[in-house]
């Protein structure tokens, strides 16, 4: 993840639409590049940030679907910024249901993290895409620049053979297919939001 965010600059500096939001919101380029310096943006675990969030919300929406459209309402409507006991600026609740709910999403994330089936296809998948930059039939920046639905155009059309039934697996595959394996150890993604300046597993002791 982190080798993935040194394009940011390069993607922003070439987006005129990014751009022009930036210019009409009053914010510098310079000002958003080092997004970690923003506790509220990205802050270490088990500390809640808009990252974090943003990937609980999108997950629990289209892959685990455990969220509707109107919990996600309800979460962002209840959302406040508190300073924590580190006192940085973190992003937390104002009512422990909508706290419990993120929790409980994040955790049946994980579940699925953690599966083989998914493993399994993930690593397909960085095989399939590694497989493909070293035979420059795409290359790293395409996968910035590109959506899904073009890369995996150019794959299909590619004449390698190796690539196209790896391809054809990954696209096909049944889930009583999928080859046991040992798990790898993959960190589990723990988080414990503020609610009302204080941690939600405090009040839970």
């Amino acid at each position: 993840q982190e080798s993935t965010e040194q394009y940011i600059k390069d993607i922003l500096d070439k987006d005129e639409y990014l751009l022009e939001c930036l210019k009409e919101d009053g914010i510098l380029l310079e000002e958003i590049i080092d997004f970690k310096k923003y506790t509220i943006v990205d802050n270490k675990r088990p500390k809640l940030c808009a990252d974090r969030l943003d990937g609980v919300i999108l997950t629990g929406l289209y892959w685990t679907k455990n969220l509707t459209l109107e919990d996600v309402k309800n979460i962002i409507a209840d959302i406040e910024i508190f300073i924590n006991e580190d006192k940085e600026k973190e992003i937390g609740f104002k009512n422990e249901e909508v706290a419990k709910l993120v929790v409980e999403v994040n955790k049946s994330i994980d579940m699925y993290c953690h599966s083989k089936e998914d493993i399994f296809m993930m690593e397909l998948l960085a095989s399939i895409t590694k497989n493909a930059i070293d035979k420059n039939i795409i290359t790293y920046e395409d996968l910035y620049k590109l959506d899904e639905e073009e890369l995996m155009y150019i794959l299909e059309i590619c004449n390698d053979n190796e690539l196209l039934l790896d391809l054809n697996k990954f696209k096909n595959i049944k889930l009583d297919e999928i080859p046991a394996f040992d798990i790898p150890n993959i960190k589990y993604r723990c988080l414990n939001p503020l609610v009302d300046s204080v941690r939600l597993n405090d009040f839970m002791i």
